[in-house]
This record gives structure tokens, C-alpha cells and sequence, in this order.
């Protein structure tokens, strides 16, 4: 059953309305696609827009970053903004001006706040590995106590967030079309996963485990 996005007034498309997607499954497939996110936040006045590291449960956006990142701090009970974006394609048009990019994008604006029940955070903790990493919880060794302490966990709730898409080809005047004076069309852009690398510093005869040899596909 689809369930629609809960539009407020600051995630209400001003310009390019059509590229709107309304319902909340998109919205969960492109964070569950994408790997980093951007935190943005107002420290001392001044905008601060950081890469990190996220997952998703149900409607929870789970962010990490050091205990020692002030980014991390600041944002503790206050409003952030949460970005992810899939660049999916370039378009290359007959005029430079309607060059363009296919993409899909999402914008998360609510308050977070620092997880500090010790179970909840080892949950988010979880969330968060399973994201960039599926099967390495299960697999690595156990987060010892000073590992724990180190880390800091910020939950999001997803309820106010929009959705942006655009997935075609040049949108160029018919009279350009018409003299057909350049290339158009569109280079697609993909994120694939290589090889696995093995570390140099590998002590046993190892291969490369299954849950690292599935992302490759």
C-alpha cells in the first residue's frame, strides 16, 4: 500500500513541480540506494553542510560521526537539513543553456537528536552498518566499550522530507531539434562496486566472504 509524503510548505516544490515524487516509497529508495548523505546544520551562525555516514529503519534516519565532531554536537536538538542525491545520467542538449543532469534527490528537515539509551544506539549502530556494509555486523568482530563511547549516533524522523526526479532526454525548443545543429542526447551514470581488494596485512589464507562478494553482484 503506497503511503503519500507529508508536504509542508518547506518541502513544497517552488519551481519544476512535475519532478515531484509524492509518494513515500521513493523517498525510501533513494536513501536506501544512496550511501552518503549531507548534514547540514547552522553552527555559530554560519551554514555547515558535512558528508556522513547514514541508514535507514522504517521511518528513522540514523546519522554517525565521532563523538569529537562538532557537527555531530551541534546538531543535537536542533533543526538539520538531510540530502542524498543519485546523479543517474548527463544531458547533453543542442544548446549549452539546456544542459542538464537526470537525478533523483532527497531533502530531510526535522529535529535530531543524539541517541544515548545504550541499545537504541547499538541498534543505530547496527542500521548503520548494515547499510554500507550488509553482513559485516555478523561477520566482523563485536564493538568493544572505548569503540562505543567514541562514536556518536543521531536520529532523524523522515515524516517532512521531499522528493525529486528528473529522467529524460533534452528539452530542447523545436526549431533547435529542427537544424539540428549538435549531438543531443543523454550518458548514463551508474555506481558500481570493483573487485574486492584484500588487505596486505591478511595473517590467514582468506577469501573473500560471501556477504563482500554479493555487493560485487
Amino acid at each position: 500500500m503506497s503511503t503519500p509524503l507529508s508536504p509542508t510548505d518547506r518541502t513544497t516544490l517552488g519551481r519544476k513541480k512535475n519532478r515531484a515524487l509524492t509518494d513515500r516509497s521513493a523517498l525510501y529508495a533513494v536513501l536506501d540506494e544512496g550511501l552518503i548523505c549531507h548534514l547540514g546544520v547552522v553552527r555559530d551562525g554560519v551554514p555547515l553542510v558535512i558528508p556522513t555516514g547514514y541508514g535507514r529503519d522504517g521511518n528513522t534516519l540514523y546519522l554517525h560521526g565521532s563523538t569529537g565532531a562538532r557537527s555531530m554536537r551541534d546538531s543535537d536538538g536542533v533543526e538539520v537539513c538531510v540530502t542524498v542525491t543519485l546523479l543517474d545520467g548527463i544531458v547533453y542538449a543542442r544548446s549549452i543553456n539546456n544542459h542538464s543532469m537526470n537525478y533523483r534527490s532527497a531533502v530531510i528537515l526535522g529535529k535530531a537528536a543524539a541517541v544515548t539509551d545504550r541499545d537504541r544506539k547499538m541498534h543505530g549502530l547496527h542500521v548503520l552498518t548494515d547499510h554500507l556494509a550488509p553482513g559485516s555486523w555478523e561477520h566482523a568482530r563485536d564493538i568493544n566499550a572505548k569503540e562505543f563511547a567514541s562514536v556518536s549516533v543521531l536520529e532523524l524522523d523522515l515524516t517532512e522530507a521531499s522528493v525529486k526526479m528528473r529522467g529524460e532526454g533534452p528539452d530542447d525548443p523545436e526549431d533547435e531539434v529542427a537544424d539540428d545543429l549538435a549531438w543531443a542526447g543523454v550518458l548514463p551514470v551508474r555506481t558500481v562496486f570493483g573487485e574486492p581488494e584484500p588487505s596486505v596485512d591478511l595473517v590467514g589464507e582468506w577469501t573473500v566472504p560471501d556477504h563482500v562478494k554479493r555487493r560485487v553482484g
